[in-house]
């Protein structure tokens, strides 16, 4: 499958192919730093409003085929050899973050943390000469009373003499003294701070799975508060643990040698009165890294709490990227995307075309077969049931035995195949047998079922009409396949079936079918002519196509003779567009007697006009009057259609039920119709839409 990846702006948009369901985002990630030439981990990945994180899939998110995926670029704070040199010169902290780094690391604006960074750029750094920092330089500075960390700028630098060897130096060696300025609180004036209290900004942040402990991480945490944000101190990682609905880590918090004891016992007397569950009196603590975690977050339809996860539905229970024994990625096919809609003109049983599919109908995918109504199973090759028939099969070449002579072929069963472990195809292992599938087709011969030796009809053209769709998989086998996509070939119907021993060595179940259909066959001189009447191309499920040139091909335009000047294709595109040549399309036909029953719909004549305009577009009236005439309680075209007083038309059955409710007006426009209002079916009405859609009232009975 396949999704299309835009950036916030909509400037730029790029298609990503090879997806499956189980495509994790951190693979999507590399494919679009392939695509917009921006780094994973400056990409923020937002489907319907929520972001996504690393670690899940696209099912996790319900991402289908051909949706829209959104870029959001982090700016970059520092070019790459700066930020090494900080990371290099950083002072023990396995993993830091800045204050910041909230607002990325919370889903907040970018903007609001590349202030400070683009503040640094601006300023004149100072080199004093000593030191590790620079005048005018943003770092990381330690609150002495508190011993939490805050983002400060360096005002000065100046040296000083030891006066005492508590930190093990000698009186008279000279310390290096930093005047800082703390960035949000400009009201504590300068303060003087010794190295080890002043540190390169935090940047690197620290997913779940990378917390080991013994680590010295910085955390957020606030003693009163501690599902609040508050400030950032260093820790050491003591253990984690995860449940089903919570991830937790048990921390040291590291508040520095220049707090004494006693402050020190208060601060911890402060943390037990909140965490019960901490019997001794030292510093071990429990930290929520995030209160809405989006790691832990499945679905936004919920409220997530401080280290709550969301329970899984059952349907991604049963997915592979749920299981840890199974690292298969067995959904790229197009077949396990899933159809986006559904065929509603005809049921599910339908013998015969589907109204508005012409002959020769080109798709892409065989998911696309399955939403026209054509051929509804993805994968199998026979739509039937063995106790009503074949309804359509798809010739793609998969057995050895078949063969291909356009107007009739030679079609083996199903079955005899071994197709455990997900298999979608293997060689013949055992007999076939005249069931299920094999014998659904059998039963649209025109002669009573034999299992033993088959039958012959003997009027075959009287036996029950087969969809016969051709696959681009068959080419290899038979020239009347088409060269590309899956090609609706029309009606066909079985003369005779037997079974015999295949090439294989196993017993299978081959039929003759020929061509019964009025329409010319697509690969005969008439037949391509009427494609090109009624304008029919491949139908692609992408919205976009891409061009045949790149954006930076060049391409050269003659303006004088031996003159040639090259252009981008951006500034051609604006000079030169190239008029496509418009297809005559072949008008839709009605009969005399469906001019007169819409003649006789005289209820529904604004309506009738309307569609009748489409009449030009071909196979579209259909779907035209489809959308003209759609029930708005079922979603459906009208069956037994009621024309209320106020023009609007209702199935029967859906009025009723909104009756039951007690709810007695027109369900479009909210008219009251009034509690003994009479439901009389237009009969004019029903009987067009039954000639238009044949079949389609047979399922709602």
């Amino acid at each position: 499958m396949w999704i299309q990846v835009r950036t916030m702006d909509g400037k730029e948009t790029h298609r990503v192919d090879s997806l499956s369901k189980l495509t994790k985002v951190d693979e999507l990630r590399v494919k679009i730093a392939e695509l917009f030439n921006i780094e994973p981990q400056r990409q923020r990945l937002f489907y319907r409003g929520k972001q996504m994180e690393d670690g899940h899939t696209l099912f996790d998110y319900n991402v289908g085929l051909n949706d829209i995926v959104q870029l959001l670029v982090r700016q970059a704070t520092l070019p790459k050899d700066k930020e090494a040199e900080l990371s290099d010169s950083d002072s023990g902290c396995g993993s830091a973050q800045s204050e910041s780094d909230k607002s990325s690391t919370h889903g907040e604006s970018d903007g609001q943390s590349a202030g400070t960074s683009g503040q640094t750029d601006t300023l004149d750094l100072i080199d004093p000469g000593f030191g590790f920092y620079k005048i005018n330089e943003f770092v990381d500075a330690r609150d002495l009373n508190m011993g939490a960390w805050f983002e400060a700028q360096i005002i000065n630098v100046a040296k000083t003499t030891k006066c005492s060897d508590e930190d093990g130096g000698t009186d008279g060696e000279e310390e290096i003294i930093y005047h800082v300025k703390y960035e949000d609180y400009p009201e504590n004036g300068m303060v003087q701070l010794r190295g080890k209290d002043v540190r390169p900004r935090a940047r690197t942040v620290y997913q779940w799975h990378q917390l080991e402990q013994g680590m010295i991480v910085m955390v957020n945490y606030n003693p009163d508060e501690p599902k609040e944000r508050g400030y950032w101190y260093d820790a050491e990682i003591q253990r984690k643990r995860e449940t089903r609905t919570q991830r937790e880590v048990y921390g040291k918090i590291l508040l520095g040698k220049l707090l004494n004891l006693c402050k020190l016992l208060s601060v911890h007397k402060t943390i037990l009165q909140k965490k019960k569950k901490l019997k001794r009196v030292d510093s071990t603590i429990i930290v929520f890294f995030r209160r809405y975690c989006p790691e832990c977050r499945n679905d936004a339809s919920e409220v997530v709490l401080a280290g709550e996860k969301l329970k899984e539905s059952k349907k991604k229970a049963k997915m592979a990227s749920a299981s840890s024994s199974s690292q298969r990625d067995w959904g790229k096919g197009m077949a396990c995307v899933g159809r986006t809609k559904q065929c509603t003109i005809v049921p599910s049983n339908h013998h015969g075309p589907v109204p508005g599919v012409p002959v020769g109908m080109l798709w892409k995918f065989r998911v696309q077969v399955s939403e026209s109504g054509v051929h509804r199973p993805h994968v199998a090759g026979i739509h039937g049931r063995s106790n009503d028939g074949a309804y359509s099969l798809v010739l793609a070449g998969g057995y050895e035995d078949d063969v291909d002579d356009g107007n009739e072929f030679t079609y083996t069963g199903s079955g005899g195949r071994d197709l455990s472990g997900n298999k979608r195809t293997a060689e013949q292992s055992c007999d076939q047998k005249l069931t299920n599938m094999n014998r659904a087709l059998a039963l649209n011969c025109n002669a009573a079922v034999n299992e033993k030796e088959g039958a012959e009809a003997k009027d075959w053209k009287a036996g029950k009409p087969v969809r016969v769709v051709r696959s681009s998989k068959g080419r290899k086998h038979s020239k009347y396949s088409p060269e590309d996509g899956n090609r609706y070939d029309g009606i066909y119907k079985v003369v005779k079936y037997w079974p015999e021993k295949g090439k294989s060595g196993f017993l299978v179940w081959r039929y003759l079918l020929k061509r019964n259909d009025d329409e010319p066959a697509p690969w005969t001189r008439e037949g391509k002519e009427r494609i090109k009447k009624l304008g029919l191309t491949m139908q692609v499920k992408s919205d976009r196509f891409h061009s045949h040139f790149t954006q930076n091909s060049y391409f050269f335009i003659k303006v004088r003779p031996l003159i040639l000047i090259p252009l981008c294709f951006s500034i051609l595109k604006v000079i030169w567009k190239p008029t496509p040549k418009k297809m005559k399309v072949e008008a839709y036909k009605l009969s005399k007697e469906q001019k007169v029953l819409i003649k006789d719909d005289e209820l529904n004549k604004k309506l009738w006009d309307e569609a009748m305009e489409s009449l030009n577009l071909g196979p579209r009236f259909i779907n035209k009057v489809e959308e003209v005439f759609l029930c708005i309680c079922c979603q459906e075209v009208v069956y037994q259609p009621i024309t209320t007083e106020c023009q609007h038309n209702v199935c029967r059955e859906c009025l009723q039920r909104s009756f039951k409710a007690e709810v007695y007006s027109c369900p479009a426009c909210r008219y009251d119709l009034g509690k003994n209002y009479e439901m009389t079916v237009n009969k004019p009405l029903q009987a067009i839409l039954t000639q238009l859609f044949p079949g389609y009232s047979s399922g709602r009975c």
